[in-house]
């Protein structure tokens, strides 16, 4: 769908979204419809889907209508599929329709009554909210919530239902214009160890850099909690300017302490930097360890359009095969000689895998396309004519011009479902009863 759409295929989306029942293509199609205002046209194409009763469908036909401007048709199909007043789930959705139309009271009103339901209403309110000027009254809301979080203790601490409130009460006085009560609060919780979750304590380091409190976060990132947020305290030293600051405080950090995560950041900002030796050499001590790819991959993705400097590090001695997982490395080498125009190098690689890591004439046509040779890919998937073939081959006639023949092509949901393995059946316990256990 999203290659049908980026080449300005919507006409053949909406046909496949009705001739052979394709819902992602009916979402996008409805997107890309909305956007220019063709609303009737864009209910058009979800109606078969909503008719049916499909929830999802239902709640797609109801944004339409409210991008359309017929508020009142879109809240009375709401009402009609969530009849349940109890239902949170349904409230939520109500309620958001209704911030968006702007009847914002009323949607805070909607979510009163759940807000016993956990962490996860509070989010919802939070969000629905942001820019409605009604942060007093959701910092009401919110503050009990926030209040039993902190007080809780021993394993209490580590199940209560609210256990990210904290955040969300400093992410409201933040957007309020309140940032220093904010921090004040969050930095009261921390030191006196009133913190539930992990992210809180990101959530705060993230704050105190926001608002340029680099001493405070360099106290906070040099303690017990440097493995959290050294991370954060080094980004905002960049932000700021002073990436050789950055740099060393990472280094002196992997020289304390050598943990993967100092490594993996300090690499990926070297590479950002176009330092890519000096990367290698930083990430290079954990190319061998188990879960190498933690420092490997990081490094590898955002070179797979530079086909020169992808196999400058693939080919350095310090890079070794990822453990267990060569045909990876074996892989993206053999992607970086079809980048270059070296395919028979490339294929002869692949080819001399004795693990493949799938079918050897996808692999092929995988590096032909790489390589612009689009014909000979296409023979090649044409030749194999599976399922997963005839999926690759979509994308290359995409590309040649021809849309329709794609599709025409592309496996439909009905095969694909009937090509997927059958369950084993299951004990009462949940586990197979047939090998692979």
């Amino acid at each position: 769908m999203s290659l049908l759409l980026e080449h300005g295929h919507l006409d053949l989306v909406i046909q496949a979204a009705a001739d052979r029942g394709e819902w992602f293509c009916a979402e996008g199609a409805v997107e890309e419809l909305c956007r220019a205002g063709e609303f009737e046209r864009a209910l058009d194409v979800m109606e078969p889907f909503a008719v049916i009763g499909w929830r999802a469908a239902l709640w797609a036909k109801t944004s339409i209508l409210f991008r359309a401007g017929r508020t009142e048709e879109a809240l009375d199909l709401v009402r009609q599929d969530e009849a349940d007043p109890s239902s949170a789930v349904g409230c939520r959705h109500f309620a958001e329709l209704l911030a968006k139309e702007g009847r914002v009271d009323e949607a805070i009103d909607m979510l009163i009554p759940h807000l016993d339901d956990g962490y996860w209403i509070l989010s919802v309110l939070v969000e629905m909210t942001e820019g409605h000027d009604r942060d007093e009254r959701v910092l009401e809301l919110i503050a009990p919530h926030a209040d039993s979080a902190r007080q809780s203790r021993g394993d209490d601490r580590w199940k209560h239902p609210y256990s990210g409130a904290q955040e969300l009460q400093a992410q409201v006085l933040e957007r309020a214009g309140r940032a220093d009560e904010a921090i004040r609060i969050l930095g009261q919780d921390i030191a006196g160890r009133c913190l539930l979750a992990q992210d809180t304590l990101t959530g705060y380091a993230q704050m105190l850099a926001r608002h340029g409190r680099l001493d405070e976060l360099r106290e906070l990132a040099t303690g017990q909690n440097a493995h959290t947020v050294l991370d954060v305290y080094a980004g905002a030293l960049r932000a700021h300017g002073r990436a050789e600051e950055a740099e060393t405080v990472m280094r002196t950090a992997i020289a304390t302490d050598d943990w993967v995560g100092y490594r993996a950041w300090l690499s990926s900002a070297l590479l950002a930097d176009g330092r890519l030796d000096d990367a290698i050499a930083v990430a290079e001590p954990g190319f061998s360890w188990y879960d190498c790819s933690n420092l490997l991959a990081p490094l590898v993705y955002p070179l797979f359009d530079r086909p020169e400097e992808l196999l400058h590090l693939l080919e350095h001695p310090s890079v070794v095969p990822h453990h267990g997982h060569e045909e990876f490395q074996q892989y993206w080498r053999a992607f970086a000689l079809a980048g270059l125009g070296r395919v028979d190098e490339a294929i002869a690689l692949a080819e001399a895998d004795p693990r493949p890591w799938t079918d050897r004439h996808i692999v092929k046509a995988h590096l032909l396309n790489a390589a612009g040779r689009l014909d000979e890919a296409t023979a090649e998937l044409r030749a194999l004519g599976t399922l997963e073939a005839r999926k690759e081959l979509f994308e290359i006639l995409v590309l040649q011009g021809h849309a329709a023949e794609a599709i025409a092509l592309h496996p439909t949901v009905a095969e694909q479902r009937a090509a997927e393995p059958k369950s084993a059946p299951l004990a009462e316990n949940g586990y197979s009863l047939e090998p692979p256990f």
